[in-house]
């Protein structure tokens, strides 16, 4: 086993600002990033082994955009009563949050159908994969992912020192589970799926997924990240949260940024066996960096029925509308069940963001298996207009 010490220097410098296409970062430190890469005449925004993002021309003051549809954010949240709660609970700010979030803990517990003991909280999905990561990593290893994936996870267990083995999605784009477990070795630490996949929006067979997570969890961890899965035709039923009830070795991460329109308010949860969790939190506390108002509008959000259905609805509209419009352009578009969606572009990326740019819509940019893809994220109905009206211009 290689043991790799990074200090802290080191682990912001290689980790975190190198996490690659897929981290979401803060839209100062974004333009940042851009600005970087455009002085060093960088093609490319991040580079992985098997896919790259290309670099998009100076970001603009978002402020003056038309279309902000780069970051895969709900337009439309957080709701009016989680956003009253969360001005409520300001007035707290002087005190620890330990019972409210113990009461959230509770909450999630019984909607999920797990206990208490078998959820740790963060600051969003992303920081509970990356201390997950941070954890299994530290000796090395490898983890087994897709191709192409979502890279928070990877990137902090290649700056440990591990290796990423990515399999290639399968025709229709999904998860390609035999391959998958043909690749587990007695290196591996972990098996890591985003289930629906970031950056493809495409959803995995909830019962081959389930009958692979079951088998393969005995002989290695299983990681569901389940950001988007709200957003599935089926929603939750598509969940594997049900291992967790069970007792697999399975960890399942959801996030409060996404069907909640809560991405800058920075919560999020996953859950696992007891014993996992621990070993993870004997080293990191998740539950740390979250605010006392942001755990109470989560708490309420989590009840807005009405508001939650609503926004389901209206982005599944607006993706209707989306991808029926790239397929009247002679554009197939991978079939999505997220807030976004991705596409072909017979075009070179940086030239497709200029463009793109000029009109003041952001989007993003990725090459992979060869090809050059738009990633749009799903915005209002107004906005995906004027995104649509802008990539028939462009894309003639």
């Amino acid at each position: 086993m290689r043991t790799t010490q990074i200090n802290r220097r080191d682990w912001l410098k290689k980790g975190f600002l190198t996490f690659g296409a897929m981290t979401i970062v803060p839209s100062e430190m974004w333009s940042n990033t851009v600005i970087n890469a455009q002085q060093n005449n960088r093609k490319f925004l991040y580079q992985n082994s098997v896919f790259d993002e290309f670099t998009p021309p100076k970001f603009p003051d978002l402020s003056t955009i038309k279309a902000r549809l780069v970051w895969n954010e709900n337009p439309y949240g957080p709701s009016k009563k989680a956003a009253k709660a969360f001005q409520e609970k300001v007035f707290e700010g002087n005190h620890y949050s330990w019972k409210s979030l113990g009461e959230l803990v509770k909450k999630i517990a019984t909607k999920e159908g797990v206990e208490p003991d078998q959820i740790m909280m963060g600051p969003g999905s992303s920081d509970l994969l990356e201390k997950t990561a941070l954890v299994l990593f530290q000796n090395g290893g490898n983890v087994v992912s897709a191709d192409p994936s979502y890279m928070s996870l990877v990137s902090v267990a290649k700056a440990f020192g591990g290796d990423w083995k990515a399999i290639k999605l399968t025709a229709d784009y999904q998860h390609d589970l035999e391959a998958m477990e043909a690749a587990i070795d007695d290196q591996t630490k972990l098996v890591y799926i985003t289930n629906p996949n970031n950056p493809t929006a495409t959803l995995t067979d909830t019962k081959k997924l389930k009958d692979f997570c079951a088998r393969v969890s005995e002989k290695v961890p299983v990681f569901i990240d389940e950001a988007y899965i709200e957003l599935t035709d089926g929603d939750v039923a598509n969940s594997m949260v049900s291992l967790v009830a069970e007792g697999k070795n399975v960890l399942i991460s959801r996030t409060f940024s996404k069907i909640h329109g809560m991405a800058g308010l920075r919560i999020g949860y996953m859950m696992g066996a007891t014993t996992l969790l621990e070993k993870i939190q004997e080293i990191t506390r998740g539950g740390m960096g979250i605010s006392g108002p942001t755990i109470a509008a989560a708490y309420t959000s989590i009840d807005d029925t009405e508001f939650l259905v609503s926004t389901k609805q209206k982005i599944v509209e607006a993706r209707t509308y989306t991808t029926n419009f790239l397929k009247e352009m002679g554009i197939v578009p991978m079939p999505s069940e997220t807030n976004f969606v991705i596409f072909p572009i017979d075009m070179d990326g940086n030239e497709f963001l200029e463009k793109i740019y000029d009109k003041k819509v952001v989007v993003r940019a990725f090459k992979f298996w060869d090809q050059n893809w738009c990633r749009v994220s799903i915005g209002t109905m107004d906005e995906m207009k004027i995104f649509t009206e802008s990539i028939s211009e462009i894309l003639v």
